[in-house]
């Protein structure tokens, strides 16, 4: 798994981030974490669930959860999991053609953007 955005310091002088970034593309995660950081959110981008545990702390558990199901692995189990990190309305998914259909993803409870769609709807 790769991380993008750890800071150097301790997670004992860190704080929690607005916003973590799950996405398996790097153009998409990376693009997604620039206009975020763009418009004023710490962000922490991540390619795969399980997140670090320093972020699983409830002390550490980001704002919202941004979830691109493009090519990642087991998405529903990862969204099974995450039910129990945060609160539904925490959570930011981004559907996926071959992945889970939006009508099955609300019926988490999380938030749903549907492909087609762009980086600033995303953002928005």
């Amino acid at each position: 798994m790769s991380v993008t955005a750890i800071s150097p310091l301790s997670t004992m002088e860190q704080k929690a981030p607005d916003v973590i970034v799950i996405s398996s593309m790097w153009p998409e995660r990376a693009f997604l974490r620039a206009q975020l950081i763009e418009e004023g959110f710490e962000v922490i981008a991540v390619d795969t669930w399980p997140i670090p545990g320093a972020y699983r702390r409830p002390d550490m558990k980001p704002r919202l959860l941004l979830i691109d199901l493009h090519e990642l692995p087991s998405p529903r189990e990862t969204l099974d999991e995450i039910r129990f990190m945060l609160p539904a309305a925490r959570v930011l998914v981004v559907t996926a053609l071959g992945s889970l259909p939006a009508e099955q993803v609300r019926q988490f409870g999380f938030n749903v953007v549907e492909r087609p769609t762009t980086i600033g709807d995303v953002v928005r």
